[in-house]
């Protein structure tokens, strides 16, 4: 499959008082059209950071990113962003958050008519067409990060990059939107890089799954082939065998590297190895029984 974006020895140093702190080193991904990956890691390991330098609101201090044969420095429209934030304009409804970024994009290329039945087209994506009228004050949580959705997919990116998209919603709200997510991307066939810590939700909706090092000098530690076929049924995978062998994975990845950032207290003797066994049993079982 074609490459449509490639990072290549990604690397920056961001200046504080006390010199300089390199966030990411060497960091090295090709991602295929229409491919979903997901980037999981611990806190401070460089994913906004990653997704960032992508979106071109950052700037890498070595190396960097090609979208399509075209360097990125800085942000463009064929890169939409959704944040965990929905950061809708409280004062406009769904349907003119949505036609503030069409009107940006499609200003003399789309007629007026052909402008509204694209962002119509777009909320009925996720799902909004019967809310279009409604400020975000008047919708729920969920409902404001499908707004959100349809803005970033109404600008018809090449590549949409999605920071943690969910983390704010409870259990349920969350698994309606991985539900729409996957069905959009099964109708698209569009190119997304999600931020995320939840594990089931790499593995249910990626093709491919980044891990992070922990950082300084963060980089890609290990990246997981989801070999699961689509279209994917959330209930039936909870007892799939190649869902649950991705899953240990990706726990056992984070796992290791959790170790390594927080070691043990110093104890003596007999009582530091049987401390450090009993805690690496818990830890063991927990695994197995995720």
């Amino acid at each position: 499959m074609k490459s449509i974006l490639e990072l290549t020895k990604v690397g920056i140093v961001f200046d504080t008082p006390k010199g300089g702190f390199e966030a990411l080193k060497d960091v090295d991904l090709k991602i295929s059209d229409g491919e979903f990956i997901s980037l999981i890691g611990h806190s401070g390991c460089g994913k906004s950071t990653v997704l960032n330098i992508v979106a071109g609101l950052l700037q890498a201090t070595t190396g960097g990113a090609i979208l399509e044969g075209k360097e990125v420095n800085e942000p463009g429209p064929e890169r939409a962003v959704v944040f965990q934030n929905h950061s809708l304009l409280p004062w406009l409804s769904a349907y003119e958050n949505v036609e503030l970024a069409v009107r940006q994009v499609f200003k003399g290329s789309k007629t007026r008519a052909e402008m509204r039945e694209w962002v119509e087209h777009n909320l009925n994506l996720v799902h909004m067409a019967h809310a279009m009228d409604k400020r975000p004050e008047e919708i729920s949580g969920g409902m404001k990060q499908r707004v959100g959705i349809a803005r970033a997919l109404a600008m018809e990116p090449k590549v949409l990059l999605m920071d943690e998209p969910f983390g704010a919603l409870d259990a349920l709200t969350r698994a309606h939107l991985q539900d729409s997510v996957m069905e959009i991307h099964a109708e698209l066939k569009n190119t997304v890089i999600m931020i995320t810590h939840d594990v089931d939700e790499a593995v249910l909706l990626s093709d491919r799954i980044v891990m992070m090092t922990n950082g300084p000098s963060a980089t890609i530690g290990e990246v997981l082939d989801v070999d699961l076929p689509r279209p994917r049924d959330r209930l039936a995978l909870a007892d799939d065998a190649g869902f649950n062998r991705c899953r240990q994975r990706v726990l056992q990845f984070l796992y290791d590297k959790q170790r390594k950032v927080q070691p043990m207290p110093a104890k003596s003797g007999k009582g530091q190895a049987a401390s450090g066994q009993a805690v690496e049993k818990a830890d063991s079982e927990a695994l197995r029984q995720a």
